[in-house]
């Protein structure tokens, strides 16, 4: 019989469209299992300062379609000191909460492996993050959505690019994985694509553009923020500019655009499986563990391997792009 009473859900680190529906099917799960569940704003930060909030079924109602977090999220340097995180014991401690589910990205599961060995507190997470750089599940929450998000986005920018007969190159987001350039890049029809994992051969880009076909009104290179072998999208666009001065060049940042907005059916259904999946495994025992979906299937990860172990980019998902770009 399981010995956790009330659990304790929050998200952390940056946002992610299905934070929502997670922390939704976190409340209701646990509710319909007889537990209590109390929300816990601002992440870690909240955790310290109390800012706790008794949850029920009404609390949840109309959010699943909202991107964002409704309990918000913050950074927490007090969290990583050792008084900190004392703190944070001591409020959950004073709350009853037996468990925790903690939604957000490799900080997120970092914070959650240090706090859960420390004072053996059962912690599940679930992958938040826009990202999908998470080891142990093919999809994190909000990463269908933010990809979706830079097509609408491109597909406009391709409509003034034919319009003018321009060269756009648009960077995403990316600092340190490249899926949304890449992915998003084939659907989009990409010339090129600027990704931190690989090095990119700038001169064999320049050539690709000089043999291409001379027709085509419109050309769009795609460049992950963290690309750092040839540079950022301004960087890359000074060098073309110099190759190529007959093309009209022009930068798009996409920037946080493709965080906001309502999430996509696809991770709807994937926080709402993983919410549902977290509470049942907490009942069961199961802590200190990523909850993914591998295969179609749950799966559970230890943390340190879900923000240790680097996801391998499929490189033939680059030989499509070099094909479908002639």
């Amino acid at each position: 019989m399981s010995e956790i009473k009330k659990i304790g859900v929050f998200t952390s680190g940056g946002d992610s469209p299905g934070m929502n529906a997670a922390i939704r099917a976190v409340v209701r799960s646990a509710l319909y299992y007889n537990l209590e569940v109390v929300g816990i704003r601002r992440g870690y930060e909240g955790m310290i300062l109390g800012e706790f909030i008794p949850m029920d079924r009404k609390s949840v109602g109309n959010i699943i379609q909202r991107g964002g977090t409704v309990l918000r999220t913050a950074r927490s340097p007090e969290f990583r000191t050792k008084e900190g995180r004392q703190e944070a014991y001591k409020q959950l401690k004073a709350q009853n909460i037996d468990a925790l589910v903690a939604i957000g990205g490799d900080g997120t599961f970092t914070g959650a492996k240090i706090f859960g060995e420390e004072f053996d507190f059962p912690i599940l997470g679930l992958p938040g993050t826009i990202d999908n750089d998470l080891f142990g599940t093919d999809f994190t929450i909000g990463y269908d959505t933010s990809i979706n998000n830079v097509v609408e986005a491109i597909d406009r920018i391709r409509d003034t690019a034919e319009s003018h007969s321009r060269l756009f190159v648009v960077e995403v987001m990316g600092r340190d994985c490249g899926l949304i350039a890449l992915r998003s890049g084939i659907g989009v029809g990409a010339e090129s694509i600027f990704i931190p994992e690989t090095k990119t051969d700038m001169e064999a880009v320049m050539h690709r553009l000089e043999i291409g076909r001379q027709d085509k009104m419109s050309k769009i290179l795609i460049v992950a923020e963290g690309e750092g072998e040839s540079g950022g999208a301004m960087e890359i666009s000074e060098k073309l500019k110099k190759r190529f001065p007959h093309y009209d060049i022009r930068v798009s940042i996409l920037g946080h655009i493709q965080r906001g907005g309502k999430p996509t059916c696809m991770d709807r259904v994937l926080a709402s499986r993983l919410g549902v999946a977290a509470v049942e495994s907490l009942m069961e025992g199961r802590r200190n563990e990523m909850v993914g979906l591998l295969n179609g299937k749950i799966a559970f990860t230890p943390f340190d391997h879900a923000i240790k172990h680097h996801v391998e980019i499929n490189k033939d998902l680059f030989k499509i792009v070099d094909i479908l770009s002639l």
